[in-house]
């Protein structure tokens, strides 16, 4: 993350100089210490946890849980992008860490700013198609059964990916590395002579691939929010169950929680701190404005750490799976050793039970 400092000097006495069309705050100064802790700690975490869920939850997908429904494909995507994100982190951790030097190169440095950005918008549009989805399940089932197939769900997240791709080519160009004395910097926004247009840029994506999102989410959760609250009306027996109806719960639940503590403060300062730069604004403003956008900027990794909350709370059999996983359970017939047949218990159920005595044996041969 960079300042307009980060171009010229010393992050603890920085000197606002040039950026679009006025030159008001060239005497600014600010201290940037703080985010030479937090930043460095909060990667970390957010390394460790992320890395540790999301590979666990691909695991499952892959290993465990097929085939796939159409859910699972839009979280199976979202963990992938999650888990391609936070293994970019410690370049981020070793670069503040170690107070802003860059040692890895411009190519290494545009990729990495492309895939926050990338992990940032994949994740706002993969929880739009699981909300699209869980809408049209609540709302409109038997359209949904008989029309969407996990195929479908595949196509989708192809577009997403290529659409996410192809906004962020442009940021691709923009992002450069600059040298300050003998530190290299690798910036998140580009050179201030392009700020203005950078800016424009970043407004259109952020429109696109946050705004349009976000109102298609509010709009299904209030829908489903609205068919839930009276479940006598047009549900079918098993959406009028309690597990049906609260894990369409728990998914209107997590998803605003993350849109709550990563997304919409990160986009609402961001704004700010660019809009606030283009104006020229007064100092003290830019150096409150500045501090609440590097703090955002941490939170905005933590989704890939909340994200597979979600799996766990509203996954098919996603729970199951993995608790199934963790206690490592065995059919009784490998834990003994022997032969079970596996015969009825409840008495509405009809049926023969023929037992083999040389079945053990067979079993035994076989092995």
């Amino acid at each position: 993350m960079d300042t307009f400092g980060d171009w010229y000097g010393d992050n603890q006495s920085v000197s606002f100089t040039t950026l679009a069309p006025g030159e008001a705050n060239k005497s600014c100064r600010f201290n940037e210490e703080f985010k030479y802790i937090l930043l460095p700690v909060s990667y970390s975490l957010v390394f460790v946890l992320g890395l540790l869920l999301n590979s666990v939850a691909l695991w499952l997908f892959v290993f465990r849980m097929r085939p796939w429904n159409t859910n699972t494909v839009y979280m199976f995507h979202l963990a992938l992008s999650d888990t391609l994100y936070v293994l970019s982190l410690p370049t981020l951790i070793y670069y503040y860490g170690n107070r802003s030097h860059w040692p890895f190169g411009t190519v290494t440095c545009k990729v990495v700013r492309f895939l926050f950005y990338a992990n940032l918008y994949c994740s706002i549009l993969f929880l739009t198609c699981i909300s699209v989805h869980r809408y049209l399940g609540i709302c409109h089932p038997i359209r949904t059964l008989a029309s969407v197939k996990p195929r479908h769900a595949h196509m989708v997240c192809g577009l997403v990916w290529v659409a996410v791709t192809a906004c962020l080519i442009p940021n691709i160009m923009f992002v450069t590395t600059s040298l300050r004395d003998n530190d290299t910097l690798c910036h998140d926004t580009t050179r201030p002579e392009d700020f203005v247009q950078y800016v424009h840029y970043c407004s259109a994506v952020m429109v696109l691939l946050f705004g349009i999102p976000f109102l298609v989410i509010m709009l299904c959760y209030c829908l489903m929010a609205r068919k839930l609250c009276r479940p006598g009306r047009g549900l079918s027996s098993s959406q009028r169950a309690a597990p049906s109806r609260a894990k369409s719960i728990k998914l209107i639940v997590v998803v605003l929680v993350v849109f709550a503590v990563c997304f919409v403060p990160f986009h609402i300062t961001r704004t700010l701190y660019y809009t606030y730069r283009v104006l020229d604004a007064q100092c003290a403003v830019l150096n409150i404005v500045n501090f609440t956008y590097k703090i955002t900027r941490p939170l905005a990794s933590v989704n890939s750490c909340i994200d597979p909350i979600l799996y766990f709370l509203a996954g098919d059999h996603y729970r199951s799976k993995l608790v199934a996983a963790v206690s490592r359970r065995r059919p009784a017939a490998n834990r003994s050793g022997g032969y079970h047949p596996q015969c009825p218990t409840a008495s509405k159920d009809i049926a023969l039970c023929h037992t083999n005595p040389n079945a053990k044996g067979i079993m035994e041969a076989e092995s």
